[in-house]
Parts: structure tokens; sequence; C-alpha cells
């Protein structure tokens, strides 16, 4: 797996290459890009799937400068790997993690042609459910962090209702939670990482002007929302989609939050199908 120098810090990304159209895919808390192995398999090489493997808790290689590690300083980051890089007309996919919506209206956003928001935080759900919760109360109590990283040895928790059993609605495979669970269970520095963003949640004040600044990214903007998700409000979807002067919402039916896990091959179909449409009227 290649790796990018950014000024935080050293990261991790898969690059399927390819003369495609750019797709940039990004992942929650304590997951890798690994989320997005079944749907990059879909799309298949019409595509060029780049994956970054973000600070927040799965990453191999701690920050250089953890201060960095918080809602904005990530976006921040995506936006610098774009421009290492050198990309350029990209579609931007977030899933679960809702700070790359800084990006989309705080800039730099001149490298993205277009967005797909998939079943992520927003407005005031940062952090969301009660999932979310546990993993800022527990960065807020010295020692607690590592307990709580402790419980994801094992397979209860794993599918445990109000832990990741709401994430996914099917079992994601042992080998790929044993992957995303290993970073922060054996490094200390990972852990700190992990802390400072969970504690880096922006205030209601600042999500309240974040959704005032939305309506300013005026590219093509997909919803993508999981009918049945548990940690995402249904009536977000529709609401985050109409901020946006070009958004659009679709829903996905037996999905949770988790849709590049739960409904691979239907997400793959929506993105390839958004992003010819957004070719065929760019040119």
């Amino acid at each position: 797996m290649p790796t990018l120098r950014l000024t935080a810090g050293e990261i991790d990304y898969q690059d399927t290459g390819g003369e495609g159209p750019v797709l940039v895919l990004l992942h929650g808390v304590n997951m890798d890009a690994s989320l997005w192995r079944d749907v990059v398999a879909e799309l298949g090489p019409d595509f060029r799937c780049i994956a970054p493997t973000l600070p927040l808790g799965s990453h191999r290689r701690a920050m250089d400068r953890p201060e960095l590690v918080t809602h904005h300083g990530v976006a921040a980051m995506v936006g610098e790997l774009m421009e290492a890089l050198d990309l350029s007309a990209v579609t931007l996919v977030a899933n679960d993690w809702g700070g790359a919506q800084f990006l989309l209206a705080d800039g730099p956003n001149d490298r993205i042609a277009a967005a797909v928001l998939v079943a992520c935080e927003a407005f005031d759900n940062f952090p969301p459910g009660r999932p979310g919760r546990a993993i800022a109360t527990s960065a807020r109590v010295p020692g607690l962090l590592w307990a709580a990283m402790q419980l994801q040895r094992f397979t209860w928790f794993r599918r445990a209702p109000g832990a990741w059993g709401w994430m996914s609605k099917r079992p994601i495979p042992r080998q790929v939670m044993d992957r995303w669970f290993a970073p922060a269970l054996g490094d200390p520095a990972v852990r700190r990482d992990l802390r400072t963003f969970a504690l880096s949640t922006p205030p209601p004040t600042e999500l309240r002007r974040l959704v005032e600044r939305l309506p300013s990214f005026d590219r093509p903007v997909l919803v993508l929302w999981a009918t049945e998700d548990m940690l995402m409000p249904r009536e977000h979807g529709g609401r985050l989609a109409s901020l946006f002067p070009h958004g659009r919402l679709v829903e996905i039916d037996d999905s949770y939050t988790l849709m590049p896990a739960d409904q691979p091959q239907r997400l793959a179909a929506e993105l390839a199908r958004f992003v010819t449409e957004v070719q065929s009227t760019s040119t």
C-alpha cells in the first residue's frame, strides 16, 4: 500500500490507478480504507478509486502533529491529499464521518467536481448516536478509551445493539474488524490521535454555521441515505440534500450506516450512475 506524507504525518492510501473518473472514498472512526473494498471491486477498472486511511483510530502510523487530528484538520488532510496527488474533477465520497462537509463549505474544494454524502453525520448529529457518544465520553476520562478499545476484541460487542451492531446490518468479516481495531488496541499514540479527534467535536454554534455555509458548494451533490439507519436520522438525508443548489436524495433499503458493507452493489451502481451524469453535463 502506498503512503503519502502530509503536514500532520504519513498516511496509507489505496489507488486503483487508471484514466477513469476519480473517486476519493472516505471512512469513519475506527475503520480504514478497506471499508470500500467491495464497492471498489464492483466499480472495476472504469474508475480510479483512491481510498485513504484517515487518522481516525485504525491508522498504523501515529501522526507527527496530533493537534491537527480534528474534524477541521482531517478535512484539510483530504484537501492536501488531492493536491499532493494532483487530482482533478474528483467525486468526493464520504460515509459515516461528516467532517468532509467542512471541506465542501470552506475549501480548498477547487479539485472537487461533485460530492456524494453516504449516511453520514449531519446537523447536530456529531458524534452520531450511542456508539459515537460512547467514544466521545471515553475520550474524556483517563484510561477509559483504552478500556473501551479492549471491548472491540469480542464478537458479542461487535454485534451488540447500540454498538457496532447498529453500524452494519450484516456482520463485517472478523478479519476486517481485527484489522480495524488492532492499531488502537496496540499503540498508545494511535489512541492519542483518536482521543484528540473525539474531543474535537464542533460545538452546536459551529455546526449551525456549517449548515449555513453548505449552500456555497454549487456543484452536484448526491445524498444516499439508508432507510433503516439506526444512527443517522432518516429526515437528515432530505434536509442535507436540500441545502445544496444541485443536491438530490436517493434512499437505500436494507442497510444501516455502513452502506459500503451492507449494500456495496447498489452503492457502486448509484456512484457509477451519478459520476456518468456529472460528466455528461460538464462536457
